[in-house]
């Protein structure tokens, strides 16, 4: 089956940008899209941005939108995640996803990576 991998989290100060990376085994005929949701601590997973694999458009999560930009190397079968002006309240863990839309409803996603850690001091 489908297999996805995050990378690159960690430990950053308020301020600070971070990259974030998500492999993915390849894509497929149903599920075009690709997202990054997010899950702090306390709270439910809530959407943070996602992309179309074949044109790149892109939709962002009105909390991030302006500091986070999604892209992809299809090359790669890779997306990124580009992390800026981070906030205490970004620190979370980050779980990317294949979709079948550029929506933010995590039923609109089947396959979903493990998540990586993003933590960011104040």
């Amino acid at each position: 089956q489908v297999q996805l991998a995050e990378s690159g989290g960690g430990l950053v100060q308020a301020g600070d940008s971070l990259r974030i990376s998500c492999a993915a085994s390849g894509r497929s005929f149903n599920w075009l899209f690709m997202g990054w949701f997010r899950r702090a601590p306390g709270k439910e997973r809530d959407f943070v941005a996602s992309i179309s694999w074949n044109d790149g458009n892109t939709y962002y999560a009105d909390s991030v939108k302006g500091r986070f930009t999604i892209s992809r190397d299809n090359a790669k079968n890779t997306v990124y995640l580009q992390m800026n002006s981070l906030k205490p309240e970004d620190t979370a863990v980050y779980y990317c996803a294949t979709g079948r839309r550029l929506g933010d409803r995590r039923s609109e996603y089947n396959y979903w990576g493990q998540g990586i850690h993003v933590t960011v001091s104040s």
